[in-house]
C-alpha cells in the first residue's frame, strides 16, 4: 500500500506560502508566477493519484519532476539573490529583523525543497518504492543498515526525508542516513553547502547590524 499524499502536499504547499513571504528582490519570477505553477502540477498529482501513492505512470512521474524541480530552482536561486543582497548591501539586508525574516524564510523553503526532492528522486520516487524497495538503496537508511531495527515491509515515508533534509541543513552532513548513489551525494553536498552559505552568512551579517 502507497503512503498518503497529504504530508508531501502539504510540504509543497508550505513551500508555496514561503515563496510569497519572500521579498520581491529574492523570488525566481513575479509573486504569482512560481506558486501558480506549483499549485497546478500538485493539483495534478493529486488528481492523477489521490489518496495513496502507487501509481506509476510517465505523466505522474514527469509532473513530479517538474514540481521538485521548480521548488529547488527557486530555492537555489532565492539563496543567490540573498548572497547577492548581503555581499552588495540590499534593503532585506539593512536591518536585522528584516535579514532574519528573509534569511529564515529563504533556509526554510530549501529544507522543504531538497525534503521533497530527495523524496521524489529515492528508489524511483514513492509509487515506485510502494510497489518495490530495491535490495541496494540510494538513500540508506538505519532499518536497511541494520535489518534487525526494521519492522515488516518497512519503507522510508515522505517525514523521513524530512528529517534528512532538515539535519543535513543543519549538521552540515550526513548524521543517520547515508548516500549511496552518485546523485544522493551531490544532491546532500549542495544542500549542505547553500544551508552553510546562508545561515553563516545571514547571523554574521545579522550581528553585525546589531553592533
Amino acid at each position: 500500500m502507497g503512503e498518503s499524499r497529504w504530508p508531501m502536499a502539504s510540504a509543497v504547499v508550505t513551500a508555496i506560502v514561503l515563496t510569497l513571504l519572500l521579498p520581491d528582490d529574492l523570488r525566481l519570477a513575479p509573486r504569482w508566477v512560481l506558486p501558480v505553477i506549483e499549485g497546478m502540477l500538485l493539483l495534478a498529482l493529486v488528481a492523477g493519484d489521490p489518496g495513496r501513492i502507487d501509481r506509476r505512470t510517465t505523466a505522474l512521474r514527469g509532473a513530479a519532476i517538474a514540481l521538485v524541480g521548480v521548488l529547488a530552482c527557486s530555492a537555489v536561486w532565492s539563496t543567490i539573490q540573498l548572497v547577492d543582497d548581503l555581499i552588495h548591501g540590499g534593503k532585506e539586508t539593512s536591518s536585522a529583523g528584516s535579514l532574519l525574516q528573509a534569511g529564515g524564510t529563504v533556509w526554510a523553503g530549501t529544507v522543504l525543497a531538497f525534503s521533497l526532492l530527495y523524496f521524489e528522486l529515492d528508489c524511483g520516487g514513492a509509487a515506485a518504492r510502494a510497489h518495490h524497495m530495491p535490495p541496494t538503496p540510494q538513500l540508506a537508511f538505519p532499518q536497511q543498515l541494520s535489518p534487525e531495527l526494521r519492522a515488516p515491509h518497512w519503507r522510508p515515508h515522505y517525514v523521513d526525508y524530512l528529517y534528512l533534509a532538515l539535519t543535513n541543513a543543519t549538521a552540515f552532513s550526513p548524521t543517520d542516513v547515508m548516500p549511496l548513489a552518485p546523485w544522493a551525494k551531490a544532491a546532500m553536498g549542495i544542500q549542505a553547502l547553500v544551508s552553510l552559505v546562508i545561515l553563516g552568512l545571514v547571523v554574521a551579517r545579522a550581528v553585525n547590524v546589531l553592533a
